[in-house]
C-alpha cells in the first residue's frame, strides 16, 4: 500500500493552508480566527462525537489505552531526559528546552483523525479519538510543566480550560454512561467534523513558519528524532509486547508517527517562551510527517499488523 498517496490529501491541504496565508489577502490574522474556530469548538464537537458514535467496551480497550498512555509517558521521558545526556546538555539552552520538549510527545490531532477514518473507516476513527481523549490531559501536562517551572507559573488552570480535555472527558464519560447522539441531530454534527478537519489542516499550513529552523540546532534535532524515529518505533514494541488487534495496532503506529501539535507553538509563546523557534520546528515536523507516518504504517507495520 502506498501510504504516501493515502496521505496527500491531508498535506496538499496544509500545503493550501500555506500558500493562501502567505500570497492571498487571506493572511495571518485571518487563520488566528480560523484557528479559535476549530480550536474550541469545531474540532471539540468532532472529539465528542467520534468518541460517543459507537459504545466502548472499556475492558476491551485497556490494551489500548494502556499502550497509549505508555507511549506518551515514553516520549516525555526522553524529551525530558535530553539535558542529562552527556554531549548534549550544556549545548542546549534551558528555556528553549522548556519550550520544545513538547515537540517530541505532542501530536497534530487533525492529520490523525483524517488518515484514521481513511485507512480503519468509523472504527479507526473511534480507536484514534481514545487515544486522543485519554492522552490529551497528559500531554498538556508533560508540555506545560517545564515551561511553568522556568516560567514561575502555575499551569492547573491552563489544563482545566483546555477545551479537548473537556470534550474527550465528557465524551468519555457519555459513552460510558450509555449516551448515544439523536438521530436528527448527527448530519449537523458529522458536517462540523468534516470542517474542523479541514479547516484544522489548512490551519496547521498557515501557521508554518521556515526562518527559524537556524536556531538551536541540535535541540531540534534530538526532539525531532523522538518524534518522528523512536516515538513509531517505541509504539511497534509495545504493540507486539501488549498484543494488540491488528486494528488496535494500526491505530497506534498512526498515532505514534503523527506530526507534532500545530498549537505547539502558541502554547510556548503564551507561556512566556521563544514562541517562533518552536513555530520553525513545528512546520519541519509537519513535513518530516510525509516520512514518518509510511515509515510506522508501512515498514513497522509488516511486522506489527
Amino acid at each position: 500500500m502506498h501510504y504516501a498517496q493515502l496521505l496527500f490529501p491531508d498535506f496538499s491541504l496544509i500545503l493550501i493552508g500555506y500558500l493562501l496565508c502567505r500570497h492571498t489577502a487571506l493572511n495571518r490574522p485571518v487563520w488566528q480566527s480560523v484557528e479559535g474556530l476549530v480550536y474550541y469548538f469545531l474540532f471539540p464537537v468532532l472529539l465528542f462525537h467520534s468518541i460517543v458514535r459507537t459504545p466502548l467496551e472499556v475492558r476491551a480497550a485497556s490494551g489500548l489505552i494502556s499502550t497509549g498512555l505508555g507511549l506518551i509517558a515514553t516520549g516525555i521521558a526522553l524529551s525530558y531526559a535530553l539535558p542529562r545526556v552527556p554531549g548534549l546538555g550544556r549545548r542546549m539552552d534551558p528555556r528553549d528546552h522548556a519550550a520544545s520538549a513538547q515537540i517530541a510527545f505532542r501530536f497534530n490531532s487533525f492529520i490523525g483523525l483524517a488518515l484514521a477514518e481513511r485507512l480503519g473507516g468509523a472504527q479507526g476513527l473511534q480507536l484514534i479519538a481514545v487515544l486522543i481523549g485519554v492522552c490529551v490531559p497528559l500531554c498538556n501536562i508533560g508540555a506545560v510543566w517545564p515551561m511553568a517551572r522556568h516560567a514561575g507559573r502555575g499551569f492547573a488552570g491552563e489544563l482545566v480550560r483546555n477545551p479537548l480535555i473537556l470534550a474527550t472527558a465528557s465524551g468519555l464519560a457519555a459513552n460510558l454512561l450509555g449516551f448515544s447522539m439523536p438521530e436528527w441531530l448527527v448530519p449537523t454534527v458529522s458536517r462540523i467534523g468534516a470542517s474542523s478537519i479541514a479547516l484544522g489542516l489548512m490551519a496547521a499550513g498557515a501557521g508554518m513558519q521556515f526562518q527559524s529552523l537556524a536556531r538551536g540546532k541540535l535541540l531540534g534535532a534530538s526532539v525531532l528524532t523522538i518524534r518522528h524515529l523512536l516515538m513509531p518505533i517505541a509504539a511497534w514494541a509495545l504493540a507486539r509486547v501488549a498484543g494488540l488487534a491488528p486494528e488496535e495496532t494500526l491505530a497506534l503506529l498512526i498515532f505514534s508517527a503523527l506530526p507534532t501539535a500545530s498549537s505547539c507553538y502558541v502554547l510556548a509563546a503564551r507561556m512566556g517562551c521563544n514562541g517562533p523557534y518552536v513555530a520553525g520546528l513545528v512546520t519541519l515536523s509537519t513535513v518530516l510527517g510525509v516520512v514518518s507516518l509510511p515509515f510506522a504504517l508501512g515498514v513497522l507495520g509488516q511486522f506489527a499488523i
